[in-house]
This record gives C-alpha cells, structure tokens and sequence, in this order.
C-alpha cells in the first residue's frame, strides 16, 4: 500500500548526522558501527532504499535549527542568524537530491495529484513537502516571506525549550508578540500550521488567534501516555473542530508511560505497533471517524532502532501496521486513509 509518512528529519540526518541517504541501510549503519558521538549510531532506520522498499510516496521532509542560550542543556545555535544559514544548507541538500533524481518538491494542489500518478507507474522519485520544525531560525518577517518562495508549506512555531517565537516542549509561558505576528504572517501565505511540540499555553492560544490550515505532524495521546509533548483529549477535540490530521509518531518513549530514556527498550516495556494503534484507536473513539488520522513517524527524529516499536526495524516496516490494523477491526477505507489517503486529502485541500 502507498505511504505518506508525514514528519521525516531527513535534511537534519544528512547534514548533521552526515549520513547518505542514497546508501543501502545496511550500509549506513555499517558506516557508523564504531561512532559513538549519538545514541542511535548504526541504528538508522531511514534510507531512500528503504523508502522505496516500503512503498513511501511522500513524506514531509523538515528543516530546524534551534536558537538557545549560551547555557542551554538543550543543543542548538547561538544566534538566529546562524540557526538560519543550517537550515538553508539543509535547504540546499534537499535541492542537491532534486537535481540527482531522487526527491521531488511538492509545492502545489497539482505538483501533488501528477506525483501520485507518476508514483502509481515509476515509483521514484519521492516526493516531499517541506514544512520547518521549530520557528527560530526566522529571524524576521521577510525570512518567512524568502523561506515560502523556496518552498516552504508548513511550519511549527517551536521544538524543545523556550523558542523565539513560542514555548515548547518541556516549558510552559504565553505566546509571545513575534509568535502572534508571525502567525498572521503563516495565515496570509497560506502555510500549514504545525502544533507539534507547542506548550499548552501557546497551543491554545495559537489556534485562537490562526485561522488557516492546522496539523499536528507526529502526536500521540496524553491519556495513554502522560506527558506535555502528547496532546490531551481538550487538545485533539479542539484539532478535530479544525479539520486537522494528526500524524502518528513512533517513537517509544511517547507510545507507553514509564519509559526511562538510556534503561529502556521496545522489548523491556512491550512497544509494539499495537501499542501505536492503542492511540490511533483513541483518537478514532473521540472522533467517531478514523479521517483525521495519519502516519508521521518521526522515525529519523535522533533516534534508531533502540527507540522503536519492536517490529520497526526500517521505515519500510510501516507496511505492518497494514495487518495490524486489520486485525484491530479497522476497515480497508480506515487503513488506506491512515497509510495515505487522509494526509493526501488534507494537502490537497491546503496545498494552494
């Protein structure tokens, strides 16, 4: 079955990572068998290869580049400035793999529906959305307008910590006046609003003040697993009231409670893909629909194999949840829109 997996790190895992996607995964991960400098070396589970193999269409490929203070705990850049120059390299990287044949930029309603179509026949190459993941790097209005004519098609406003422009994960504050100004900015361009990773203050204050198209690329459920980076039922309510698509992400610690990171395993604490569908299941039961419901796995999000469900070992393990699925009682039409359909819906109508 065709793939949209909406959130993929994947400028971030070339350009910082300094991993070749074009590469086998065996190959990757062979690569880095001695390295050490991050906890998922040689534990990649994300390759062009492998996007192939599990049929992945299309994904939302991300830019980011957080601004922190000197004495951050958080790893970032010093200055916006330089928080803007990384994403434009990642921003090359990504036109560097157009102009070798292996990505498509999706940048319209039509650039959309000829891709599916080619993807249907040739299978290649893969098409991305590009969407920023955190808004540090803006430094201004006109770096939003510049970043829009280069492709840009969604945007969250934070990632970790404290942002320039809202609270993220793991804080908590108001919506400050850059992030209120840059929301109406996003509305008039017409940009999909990513409530990843947004404080629940500034969530809700976001969605009051944005009226455009609003997503929320890799979530799961805060009922099932507690903690502010998981959506509450208030906030999947309110998503819901808006026509979103909520992406589900697959990465462990988000999928059950308990999760000690560096002591647990997907095997230790039983994560599996059924866990994930315990919170597609729950969102379906709020909504009584399984249509705002997708794939964003974040599977290349600082993370490999150590942090995933037990039976993804590739991104091309997604076509299991296929089975699962069924076996949970969803329909063929609920499993072809979670795969794909309800994601491509969703850009069809918002893609301008």
């Amino acid at each position: 079955m065709l793939v949209f997996d909406a959130h993929l790190d994947l400028s971030m895992n070339a350009m910082e990572w300094n991993r070749d996607l074009r590469l086998p995964l065996a190959e990757l991960n062979a690569r880095e068998y001695s390295m050490t400098d991050k906890p998922d070396r040689a534990k990649a589970t994300v390759s062009f290869p492998e996007m192939h193999k599990g049929n992945i269409a299309l994904a939302v490929g991300t830019l980011i580049a957080r601004y922190v203070k000197p004495d951050s705990q958080i790893p970032g850049w010093y200055s916006q400035e330089q928080a803007w120059a990384q994403i434009q390299g990642q921003l090359a990287w990504y036109k560097t793999m157009e102009n070798t044949g292996h990505l498509k930029s999706i940048l319209n309603q039509k650039d959309l529906i000829e891709h599916i179509l080619h993807w249907e026949k040739d299978k290649s190459p893969i098409g991305y959305v590009l969407s920023l993941e955190g808004a540090d790097s803006i430094i201004d209005i006109d770096h939003l307008e510049k970043l829009h004519l280069q492709g840009l098609r969604a945007i969250g406003l934070s990632h970790y910590g404290p942002g320039v422009h809202a609270f993220g994960t793991d804080s908590e504050g108001d919506l400050p006046q850059k992030g209120k100004d840059l929301l109406k900015k996003i509305e008039e361009l017409g940009i999909i609003l990513d409530v990843t990773h947004l404080s629940d203050k500034c969530f809700f204050q976001a969605l009051d003040i944005f009226n455009g198209p609003v997503w929320a690329s890799h979530h799961l459920c805060r009922s099932l697993s507690p903690h502010n980076r998981q959506l509450s039922d208030e906030m999947i309510s309110l998503l819901l009231e808006r026509d979103a698509v909520i992406g589900m992400a697959l990465d462990a610690w988000m999928v059950v409670p308990g999760w000690v990171r560096g002591e647990s395993t997907p095997e230790s604490m039983g994560v599996n893909i059924d866990s994930v569908i315990n919170h597609v299941q729950h969102i379906a039961e709020l909504a009584g629909t399984t249509k705002n419901i997708m794939i964003g796995s974040d599977l290349d999000g600082a993370f490999g194999t150590e942090q995933t469900p037990i039976e993804i070992q590739s991104i091309a393990n997604l076509q299991n949840f296929i089975p699962a699925l069924a076996k949970r009682g969803f329909t063929e039409s609920d499993i072809e829109g979670i795969m794909w359909q309800n994601g491509v819906n969703f850009l069809k109508k918002n893609l301008k």
